[in-house]
């Protein structure tokens, strides 16, 4: 057999699906383990308690029935988890191209003092990293220090009342500056203002997730039926076997509370204490990243000229030679 990428491919994801079934490293079992264990030692003490005094077991038939709908039940919670979290996703997929897109109207429409266009361009990419913080009810924002290259600036965003929305109204005064003091067009303005409103409408979508959890009389209901469920599971399959009742509660137990617990985890996709979190860390460094090599990579081009009798708006511009 020739060995080619896919072959390759197939066998990474082969190695990946016994890595994943076996990992406890970002799984919810560490979690939900103690209280498996726990019924699973209730089945043990009913099928003792069967063997010693001979008690009948349940019907089975309404046990089954009942565990279908429960599966049901932890299915339609676990993708209004799964819907929080791919919301919240796109949302900061937003965020992300909506900052380029600020930087690049700025940087294109804006005036040409470098002085304004490096504030323009930090203070964007300041955004992304005050959203990170203030959906995680963070106020350390050390890296604006550097990023912003002004500490006086860094404590002002930190003291604000809200972060994110300080830093959006010194974009916007930037933006203002530009027009009153550098001629940038207007229609320019308003459409680099466009692109800044959206970060902040992106923004409430994902404070939107983080201020309305899933509905906990919903929670309640289906936990407490969860450890009917699991009561009443030993009594129906016990036998001559007194560990069988422990054996099969706890089976059926770990995949109950484990969809239980993966949608509790699901629900805030910003928290780092969370499983399976939204990787904001590195999205910002990214935003970073793309932003300050577009102001590196305009800078080293050279400036261009403008015909002298022409407003500075509305100059058209040209390269030199």
């Amino acid at each position: 057999m020739q060995w080619n990428s896919n072959t390759s491919k197939g066998y990474l994801e082969k190695k990946r699906f016994w890595k994943d079934a076996f990992t406890w490293q970002g799984a919810v079992t560490p979690i939900v383990m103690p209280q498996v264990l726990l019924f699973g030692l209730y089945g043990l003490l009913v099928g003792l308690v069967h063997v010693v005094y001979g008690w009948s077991s349940l019907e089975r038939g309404p046990v089954e029935y009942t565990g279908a709908f429960l599966a049901l039940l932890l299915v339609l919670r676990t993708n209004g988890g799964y819907e929080r979290w791919w919301e919240a996703r796109k949302l900061w997929g937003g965020i992300v191209n909506q900052s380029r897109n600020l930087a690049i109207a700025g940087l294109s429409y804006g005036p040409r003092d470098r002085e304004w266009r490096e504030r323009f361009v930090r203070w964007t990419a300041a955004f992304s990293h005050v959203a990170r913080r203030s959906l995680r009810g963070e106020r350390e924002v050390t890296e604006l220090i550097l990023l912003l290259q002004d500490t006086g600036a860094a404590d002002r965003i930190a003291r604000a009342q809200h972060m994110p929305t300080f830093v959006a109204h010194a974009l916007g005064g930037l933006l203002r500056e530009a027009v009153e003091h550098h001629g940038m067009d207007r229609f320019a303005f308003l459409a680099a203002d466009r692109e800044r409103a959206q970060l902040m409408d992106h923004l409430g979508g994902c404070e939107r997730i983080l201020k309305t959890p899933l509905p906990q009389v919903h929670t309640v209901k289906l936990r407490r039926f969860i450890v009917l469920y699991l009561l009443g599971l030993p009594i129906a399959v016990v036998g001559e076997l007194w560990w069988v009742p422990g054996l099969v509660t706890a089976l059926v137990a770990y995949p109950l509370l484990g969809i239980d617990q993966i949608a509790v985890e699901l629900q805030n996709p910003f928290s780092p204490r969370n499983l399976s979190h939204l990787p904001l860390d590195p999205i910002c460094d990214t935003i970073q990243g793309n932003l300050l090599a577009l102001l590196e990579a305009e800078e080293a081009l050279p400036m261009p000229r403008t015909h002298e009798n022409a407003p500075a708006f509305s100059r058209p511009w040209h390269t030199e030679g």
